[in-house]
Order: structure tokens, then C-alpha cells, then sequence
């Protein structure tokens, strides 16, 4: 099964990608010009990956976290995506992200933190939802 996470963020969407549910690989993040073109460059992204399970990370603690989940539900109803959708917390996963790059990017605003805070909350999932 292909797996994908996304970590949706006002700018920009964190992508990570799992082609066998193992080994996780961040991918270029989606720079959101508006939520309809983001949509579309996600919708694009999901089919040329054949994905069949979507991860999104959610917020559930924090004091924005009913907020930027609503919105995080509305973006994903925005999606022609097909497949199966399961939602990830995504709490610390940011700064962990930060922390794992230390000295390794320059540039903050490329989008590579959120594809690797993606990626850890694919991991996450993964890690969470595998018979041990």
C-alpha cells in the first residue's frame, strides 16, 4: 500500500511519501498560493504517486487547535482524492523537524522542515498502525 502525509500549513504543505508503508521520503512541499491551487497541486501529487492511504496531520492540543483543525478538515474536503484518509496528530512534529536540522538547511522557508515534519508524522503513523 502507498502512503502519503501531508502537513498542511498557511504557506506552505509538507509532503512525505511511502511507496511500502516502511521507509518514509520527504518530498518537495506544495507552496500555497491560494487553498484551490494548493488542492490541486495535493490532488496532483496523490495521483502521480498512485497513493492509496492519505495521513493528515491534525492538531489536537494547543490553543489553535480547533481552529487550524477546522480548516484543516475544510482544505481536505477540498481534495478529488479517492483513496483512504486518516488523520495524524501532528503535535511536536514541526519542532522535532527543526531539531533534526539543525546546521543542515539554511533556508527556513523552502518548505523542507514541513516535508520532514511531514515525514515524522508519517512515521508516526506507521509506527502506530503496524501489527508488532
Amino acid at each position: 500500500m502507498k502512503l502519503a502525509a501531508i502537513d498542511i500549513g498557511l504557506k506552505r504543505i509538507g509532503v512525505a511519501y511511502s511507496p511500502d508503508g516502511n521507509v518514509v521520503f520527504p518530498q518537495d512541499a506544495i507552496l500555497r498560493k491560494n487553498r484551490n491551487q494548493a488542492s490541486h497541486d495535493v490532488d496532483a501529487f496523490l495521483q502521480t504517486y498512485a497513493i492509496d492511504h492519505l495521513i493528515v496531520g491534525i492538531p489536537q492540543e494547543g490553543e489553535s487547535a480547533e481552529e487550524m483543525g477546522r480548516r484543516i478538515r475544510h482544505f481536505v474536503g477540498l481534495l478529488e482524492f479517492k483513496g483512504k484518509i486518516s488523520y495524524e496528530n501532528e503535535y511536536g512534529s514541526s519542532q522535532e523537524a527543526k531539531d533534526l536540522s539543525k546546521g543542515v538547511f539554511r533556508q527556513r522557508r523552502d518548505g523542507k522542515i514541513d516535508s520532514l515534519s511531514a515525514q515524522i508524522i508519517l512515521e508516526r503513523w506507521i509506527r502506530r498502525n503496524s501489527p508488532q
